[in-house]
């Protein structure tokens, strides 16, 4: 059982960019679904952008569609998330987590790998 391990993240002035980056294990990456989600203060986690690792199959939230793109290199077993155009409501803690069913960028029904977690603090 491997949790995430996460790097990136960062402050960044509004609308500046991001990377992220997730690193899954050899036994949790195949054919499952890599996600990121975020959370600030006084507000539930949402769903940010997720991918299946096998097809290739991307799913974006309707608030980062066109500025976040969520990527994967298969031979590091690496996730991205590579931010642009930020704006300060994409302040928030991040996570990463790895589960075997993509349902959109909904959470996980099933257990979940969760990362640490990671700062992004956009200012205006």
């Amino acid at each position: 059982v491997q949790a995430q391990v996460q790097s990136g993240g960062g402050s960044v002035q509004a609308g500046g960019s991001l990377r992220l980056a997730c690193a899954g294990s050899r036994y949790n990456y195949r054919s499952s679904c890599m996600g990121w989600f975020r959370q600030s203060p006084g507000k539930e986690r949402e769903g940010v952008a997720a991918v299946y690792t096998d097809s290739g199959m991307t799913y974006y939230a309707d608030s980062v569609k066109g500025r976040f793109t969520i990527f994967q290199d298969a031979v590091q077993r690496t996730v991205y998330l590579q931010m642009t155009s930020l704006k300060p409501e994409d302040t928030a803690m991040y996570y990463c987590a790895v589960y075997q069913y993509c349902n959109g960028v909904a959470e996980p029904a099933e257990s979940a790998y969760w990362g640490q977690g990671t700062q992004v603090t956009v200012s205006s």
